[in-house]
């Protein structure tokens, strides 16, 4: 029977191998992130939307999926969107895919994770992008 220091050993080690053979589709997608930031205006981003509550929840979410990003950048973005007149339901969208769901990093995800998994992970996550953006958006109008 292995001792436990060697059961470790062996399972850091597994990791660090699986690790470094996902490294090049990890850095793929993360240059693929950063050059799709740099590449597109954020003025761009308002000929997206027309202010129709649930379409513009749709656009929101698709934008956001495509071009993932780290929260504190989506507020930043959020902000600068509200102020070119976008909707708050575009907007939340946005800034909730933006966070949750990775058009971009999916090939990596599917590696380290499973292609199912995924999958069903990046759909949800879709899905509740809008929701929450049209939820938020009903809460606010009743405050």
């Amino acid at each position: 029977m292995k001792n436990r220091s060697s059961e470790i050993r062996e399972a850091i080690r597994k990791a660090a191998v699986a690790l470094w053979g996902s490294t090049p589709v990890l850095l793929g997608a993360v240059l693929l992130i950063s050059l799709s930031n740099a590449l597109i205006p954020k003025s761009a981003y308002a000929m997206l939307f027309n202010r129709i509550g649930i379409l513009d929840s749709l656009a929101g979410s698709a934008v956001g999926s495509v071009l993932a990003g780290n929260p504190l950048t989506s507020y930043i973005l959020g902000g600068e969107f509200l102020s070119q007149g976008i909707s708050l339901v575009a907007v939340t969208a946005f800034i909730v895919a933006w966070v949750t769901v990775g058009i971009v990093q999916l090939p990596a995800e599917s590696i380290m994770l499973g292609k199912r998994f995924a999958i069903i992970r990046n759909t949800t996550a879709f899905v509740m992008a809008m929701l929450v953006a049209v939820v938020t958006v009903v809460i606010l109008n009743l405050i």
